[in-house]
């Protein structure tokens, strides 16, 4: 897998940049309405999960804004 960024196609606005550091997998999720920016590390062998936490992790601190 490479770097890169792509629109999330499960979440409307929100923009996934994955970063590979290794062995390990960074993702960071951004709110385009909001520029809230957080991130989740996992496993480079499991993408989809730690995509999954990075959006899961974005709607929990969206929830705490309101």
């Amino acid at each position: 897998m490479s770097n890169g960024s792509r629109r999330s196609p499960d979440t409307d606005g929100v923009i996934v940049e994955h970063t590979r550091i290794g062995a390990w997998l960074k993702c960071s999720a951004v709110d385009t309405r909001t520029g809230l920016e957080v991130s989740a590390s996992g496993p480079v062998t499991d993408p989809t999960a730690v995509e999954r936490l990075a959006i899961a992790k974005l709607k929990r601190a969206l929830e705490k804004r309101r």
